[in-house]
């Protein structure tokens, strides 16, 4: 018998998936309009002139966040944050989200209004309605949300459609967030302004909502958001893709402040999960375009090829040569020390 210890979270995935679609019916309406199940950033069926989109995440205490270190008003902005970032990474227009919370009854309930005040920040600058939820009590705090959300015609991103020979690239700074967490589990003495942008890159992260519709706008069609971390992510586009990526690591965009205070920082951008940038992948002309229509930065950092490569994601350096990532990204079950957890 396997535990899930060794079969880690993308397994277990697997799992999941093989078992669902041996339910597949095609006599169900449900099953002939589904577009993208198990394994995008979020679910998708048509639904007349639009295709229907929803995504699920659950937040749970001391592994996903510690409070010693995140407020509440934080926490509920963060937990809106990383599912509008499944819709963005989608290219597509979230509208309705359904909380649900599972709470210690000592909680204060001025922490609790703190929260949705945080949650509801974030949800309000993307005109989505809180519609509904479920509560519970439980020993930790475990925070499920689900968002809903259309395309914004009848086209979506996806991982499964990346080609040999298109070239990769990513939105905004690498490195911000991982800097961030570290900072905050060392009690890293930075000064003021770095202290903020970092904070902020953790724990108040903008999903890409508006930058994956520009994306659809100018011809792209493959692309995954950064939680995991870049490496990991873009091994997930590549595997439901079926081909191979090349990296150059030179070319991934570090933000200055993570450069200037962290020896580690290649490591940080490579593998430091929690971004919610975008990594997308275009042929030259369409990435021009995109350059162009997006206000934030735009890194091509390699390029997706069919060639038989020493791993799906291959690192290399301005020489050419091959580098091994000394850290993979964040993956639940495997790693078993909470990455959250404040020394």
């Amino acid at each position: 018998m396997m535990k899930l210890s060794e079969l880690g979270e993308f397994g277990l995935i697997d799992v999941i998936q093989r078992i669902a679609e041996k339910s597949r019916n095609p006599r169900y309406d449900s099953w002939r309009q589904l577009l993208v199940g198990i394994g995008d950033d979020a679910a998708a069926w048509q639904s007349g002139n639009y295709i229907q989109l929803a995504t699920t995440d659950t937040l749970v205490q001391d592994i996903h966040f510690d409070l010693s270190v995140i407020s509440w008003r934080e926490l509920g902005w963060k937990a809106m944050a990383v599912n509008l970032s499944d819709i963005a990474a989608m290219g597509g227009i979230p509208e309705y989200a359904l909380i649900s919370l599972a709470l210690p009854g000592e909680l204060e309930v001025e922490d609790i209004s703190a929260f949705c005040q945080g949650m509801i920040e974030l949800a309000d600058k993307f005109e989505v309605a809180i519609a509904g939820g479920n509560l519970a009590s439980s020993p930790n705090v475990v925070i499920t949300i689900t968002v809903t959300g259309r395309s914004k015609d009848n086209r979506i991103l996806k991982r499964s459609t990346a080609i040999p020979g298109e070239q990769i690239a990513v939105t905004g700074f690498l490195g911000l967030s991982a800097a961030g967490l570290k900072m905050l589990q060392e009690k890293a003495k930075l000064d003021d302004e770095t202290i903020n942008i970092l904070r902020q890159a953790h724990l108040r992260p903008t999903p890409r909502i508006k930058e994956g519709q520009l994306l659809l706008q100018q011809g792209v069609n493959a692309a995954i958001d950064i939680s995991d971390g870049l490496v990991a992510d873009l091994d997930h586009l590549c595997q439901a893709s079926k081909v191979n990526a090349k990296i150059e690591i030179d070319k991934v965009p570090v933000h200055p402040s993570v450069k200037a205070n962290f020896p580690d920082y290649q490591e940080l951008a490579l593998s430091g999960g929690e971004e919610y940038e975008l990594v997308f992948t275009a042929d030259k002309v369409t990435m021009e375009k995109v350059k162009r229509a997006l206000d934030c930065p735009v890194s091509v950092i390699g390029e997706i090829t069919d060639e038989n490569l020493p791993a799906r994601v291959t690192l290399v350096n301005s020489k050419g040569n091959t580098v091994t990532p000394t850290k993979a990204g964040w993956e639940h079950f495997k790693n078993e020390v909470p990455k959250t957890k404040v020394a």
